[in-house]
């Protein structure tokens, strides 16, 4: 490799590090987006002149192909169905992965170093259990399968059984580089994708797919040491990292362990709420109650959840806010690290409905402020205002919330009663300054829209 190609390789790895960077931050995620873009086209040309011995044909094919399937997918795929698209991203990743050391592996020609078998075992096994966990972590956010917890006797120790199994048939490969042992290996990885994944519930899919991302990034990083690609190394090292330190967040958002989450199986002491015990009374309102209560506010904190993201709501809920800004009302919105069913996911659906960034106000800024709050209006969320995570013995306990119960007044729009991912009550919808607003979010808020528009 000559000194020219190793700049433009450095060069690539600097956009895609200014990349994560940009994508850190809803107000810069455009520009990271675009360091991206051009860090890997960089890549990717750098590549092509380095070697001669490709089959550039193939490979244009491959790129034109893929390149127009991703691209019709982006513009068909709806912000709900995003969770979903992401896993099924990172399911590709970990089988290009797997893919690639299998290539070389059965390579005649090649012949691999002690430290070359180290990252084939590695990057390969990693990728093979993205690969089957994405996909079903997929399932589970799709729909394709039910999203709750999976849980059978001896479930940990089996998986103990097939990751020692793994580990053997990994060292077999090492001393002997056995394409038997390789293959066996492999298995064991897939199968081990499937076990770690399947007792996780719906409710703590958000911190799977932060997960998954960065597994997806270690398998590439691996890879890259096979491919003598510091390119890929970098790019790789800085996804997995960047994932681990997003999932451990997220974690800690939701009162989990970090542990739990590599070894599979957390969340499944999440137990169904006795909703039978006792019967609750609460009340109802009409559009024209809450447009009445919302315009004598003088301040209001909006808390959108996953029941927007369904409804498709955030326009017309843009819409509402402007209204009540022209009524000069202080309107904010409120966000949980883990509202929806992926980092982000209110963040990116807000901006898709131009909702300005300082309007916008992460758990942790606007927790303070709800006290002194008029009235808060609660769109499609549940566990993540749930007051049950301030019991001891709540399969929540422990969870930060956001702190609508100490407003004046709370609005909560919701299809029905029922319960959140959690699988428990909410006593918030119980509350003497509760006013439950039921009915499809995008509906209630276009009539909340018309009762305004009449006051």
């Amino acid at each position: 490799m000559n000194t020219l190609n190793l700049s433009c390789y450095l060069v690539a790895a600097i956009l895609i590090i200014l990349a994560l960077r940009g994508l850190s931050s809803p107000v810069t995620s455009r520009r990271g987006n675009y360091f991206g873009m051009l860090g890997m086209a960089i890549a990717i040309i750098t590549t092509f002149v380095m070697n001669q011995a490709f089959v550039f044909w193939l490979i244009g094919v491959a790129i034109i192909l893929g390149g127009l399937i991703g691209l019709i997918v982006a513009k068909k795929v709806h912000m709900t169905k995003m969770p979903e698209l992401v896993a099924l991203m990172h399911s590709f990743v970990g089988l290009a992965a797997m893919l690639i050391a299998f290539a070389s592996i059965f390579n005649l020609s090649n012949e691999h170093s002690t430290t070359q078998r180290v990252e084939l075992f590695l990057g390969s096994f990693i990728g093979a259990i993205t690969f089957t966990a994405s996909l079903v972590a997929f399932g589970k956010l799709s729909g394709k399968f039910a999203s709750k917890t999976i849980i059978f006797k001896g479930q940990h120790l089996l998986n103990l059984v097939i990751f020692v199994a793994m580990l053997i048939f990994g060292m077999i490969f090492f001393v002997y580089e056995s394409h038997v042992a390789f293959i066996l290996m492999n298995c064991c990885a897939l199968i081990l994708g499937i076990t770690l994944i399947v007792p996780i519930g719906g409710a703590d899919m958000p911190v799977v797919v932060s997960m998954l991302n960065s597994y997806s990034g270690w398998a590439a990083a691996g890879i890259g040491f096979t491919l003598n690609n510091s390119v890929l190394i970098i790019a790789g090292a800085c996804v997995g990292s960047s994932g681990a330190i997003l999932s451990y967040i997220m974690c800690k958002s939701m009162n989990r362990s970090i542990v739990s989450v590599l070894l599979g199986g957390f969340g499944s002491e999440v137990v169904q709420d006795d909703l039978g015990a006792e019967k609750k009374s609460h009340k109802t309102g009409s559009a024209a109650d809450v447009a009445y209560l919302m315009s004598s506010s003088d301040n209001i904190i909006i808390i959108p959840g996953y029941g927007l993201a369904v409804a498709r709501a955030q326009h017309a809920l843009q819409e509402l806010t402007h209204k009540l800004i022209e009524k000069n009302i202080n309107v904010r919105y409120a966000i949980h690290p883990v509202a929806g069913r992926m980092p982000g996911h209110m963040n990116v659906l807000l901006a898709e409905a131009d909702v300005p960034y300082d309007q916008v106000f992460e758990m942790d800024d606007i927790n303070n402020d709800f006290s002194e709050t008029d009235l808060v209006f609660v769109i499609g969320a549940n566990d993540v205002i749930n007051p049950a995570a301030k019991k001891p013995g709540s399969a929540i306990f422990g969870m930060p919330i956001l702190e609508a119960q100490k407003a004046k007044t709370i609005i909560i729009n919701k299809r029905t009663m029922g319960v959140g991912y959690a699988g428990l009550d909410n006593e918030l919808f119980y509350d003497d300054k509760t006013m439950m607003f039921l009915g499809d979010a995008k509906v209630c808020v276009e009539d909340l829209i018309k009762a305004i528009d009449d006051l």
